[in-house]
């Protein structure tokens, strides 16, 4: 029994350190602007509401605090999962532990210590990790009953032959009672599936965390699913490249190409991108400049090369064909305009792009008869085009950490068991809120270590492996279970004596063989465990 605890705790236990890598996340110090308007390096404690602070251009933002002063794009993906950096202007909140972007920034803050937004993440992580149910094993209940049945059942076994024969025969008719009911079966019978269950999952890229999250894996009725990072790669890709006024689709993006290789916006880098996959060759650039909140010119090959916002066509006045610039927005994706010498070439869409293997593993839960549910802190447009292309149950958008794991725990009044699978910082209260909690491996520290389960191939597809496993390795349980506990009601009665009149006695020695040989069917049982 103990060396089968042995064996659970190596799987089961240690310490979550999500608390520790959120912690992690926020800046030890920060740049105070004083009265006199001078920058000293000032660290997080000693800043109070009110303070004036600097954030430099690829900065962590310190603290929550409100935008004075300053123009630029916000990275806030890790902490509410939007995918897209939110154009940041004096009187915008900042959220603390976001990174700033090319701009520089100047914040009052609002919030700190237990006040900013990232503490109350911290929280949230810290509640739903208490308040995880704790499983009593079964094995140490059988093993109890086991316990009295055997002591019961030997003690009656010596009165009996005692009163009605030679004590030393009812001696050994206890002692082998005794041995044969010893539970060393049943004690290996959980940790040896345990112990193959956790190799053939690290075999198939699976890192099983919480072992009574993974076991619960088989009864799942609803996945929930984050999105940027999870259903999509989390970066931008071309979509669709639509020209204008004669210009072909090479050339709109091969100026387009041009132009955004001197930029790092995420933008910028999903046409570069598409422009490397087509073999594009660079045109010569010269006076690169960023127009703020609107977009990027440059001289390419004399002419001056625009790639704008659809607000600053707009504000311009630049006529578009807004019909197909319409269709394209109500599908989620962000489109831009490349103008040569202010007359229009075309228009580029991007969008977050859909993993490939998100298809088939929606397909394949919903022919389960299992709900699938995504939740996500995009944009409601967005969210309703990745929904309806992957043929999701549900979608929920604009969610905050909070209302995440709020919606889990709606979810779960029901009685019905909610797995939730997850990358971002945000995605971490309700990764421990959820029946299982389920992190892609390529995401953030803080969703891997709250996660019960790691998909260490980043691939959302796996999650179909993890409830087949669920399911061989529960069948495999009960099987040995039935046959470490359910053999001693043959074998008991036997060493009791019961059938000594039809010349069938067991002796302590056979009864350790038998005994042994329960450990040894459990133990090649178990071996036996497969997934297709």
């Amino acid at each position: 029994m103990l060396l089968g605890h042995w064996i659970e705790m190596r799987s089961v236990m240690g310490a979550s350190k999500a608390l520790e890598a959120l912690i992690k996340l926020m800046p030890k110090e920060a740049h105070k602007i004083d009265e006199s308007g001078n920058i000293i390096e000032v660290t997080i404690e000693n800043l109070k509401p009110g303070d004036r602070i600097l954030v430099k251009s690829g900065e962590k933002i310190p603290l929550d605090g409100t935008i004075y002063e300053g123009t630029s794009t916000v990275d806030e993906s890790m902490l509410t999962g939007e995918s897209v950096p939110i154009e940041k202007n004096p009187g915008m909140d900042a959220i603390g532990a976001s990174v700033n972007g090319e701009g520089v920034l100047k914040i009052k803050v609002n919030k700190v210590g237990n006040d900013t937004y990232l503490a109350q993440v911290i929280q949230l992580v810290r509640d739903a990790e208490t308040t995880k149910s704790k499983a009593q094993g079964f094995a140490d209940i059988a093993a109890k009953w086991l316990f009295y049945v055997a002591v019961v059942v030997g003690l009656l076994t010596i009165v009996y032959w005692s009163v009605t024969g030679d004590f030393d025969f009812a001696l050994e008719r206890m002692v082998t009672v005794l041995i044969i009911a010893c539970p060393h079966a049943l004690g290996l019978a959980g940790p040896l599936v345990t112990s193959r269950s956790t190799s053939i999952a690290a075999s198939k890229g699976l890192l099983i965390r919480n072992r009574i999250a993974f076991e619960g894996a088989h009864k799942i009725d609803k996945i929930v699913f984050d999105k940027t990072g999870t259903l999509t790669e989390g970066n931008f890709g071309v979509t669709d490249i639509q020209p204008a006024n004669g210009v072909s689709k090479l050339e709109l993006l091969t100026l387009a190409y041009s132009v955004e290789t001197q930029s790092d916006h995420p933008i910028a880098k999903g046409i570069v991108k598409e422009g490397k996959e087509q073999n594009l060759e660079i045109d010569d650039v010269k006076n690169y400049r960023n127009l703020a909140g609107k977009g990027l010119m440059a001289t390419v090959n004399g002419a001056e090369i625009s790639i704008i916002s659809p607000g600053a066509m707009k504000n311009n006045q630049v006529s578009f064909d807004e019909k197909e610039y319409e269709m394209l927005a109500q599908q989620g994706k962000t489109v831009v305009f490349v103008l040569k010498n202010y007359e229009l070439q075309g228009m580029i869409a991007l969008a977050d792009i859909i993993r490939e293997s998100s298809y088939k593993v929606i397909k394949e839960l919903n022919d389960l008869g299992i709900e699938t549910i995504m939740i996500t802190g995009d944009n409601k447009r967005v969210a309703n085009y990745v929904g309806g292309k992957l043929g999701l149950s549900k979608v929920i958008a604009e969610v905050l950490p909070h209302d995440k794991s709020k919606y889990v725990s709606e979810l779960k009044k029901d009685g019905k068991r909610v797995a939730m699978i997850g990358d971002g910082i945000n995605d971490a209260p309700a990764l421990a809120e959820s029946d299982v909690g389920i992190a892609i491996g390529a995401g953030t520290d803080v969703a891997l270590e709250t996660a019960d389960i790691v998909l260490v191939n980043s691939n959302p597809a796996d999650v179909l492996a993890i409830i087949k496993l669920s399911k061989a390795s529960y069948k495999k349980t009960i099987e040995n279970f039935i046959w470490a506990a359910g053999y001693n009601v043959i074998a008991i009665p036997l060493a009791a004596g019961v059938l000594i009149n039809q010349g069938i006695l067991i002796t302590p020695a056979i009864g350790a063989v038998v005994m042994s040989l329960s450990t040894i069917i459990v133990a090649i049982n178990a071996q036996m465990m497969k997934v297709d």
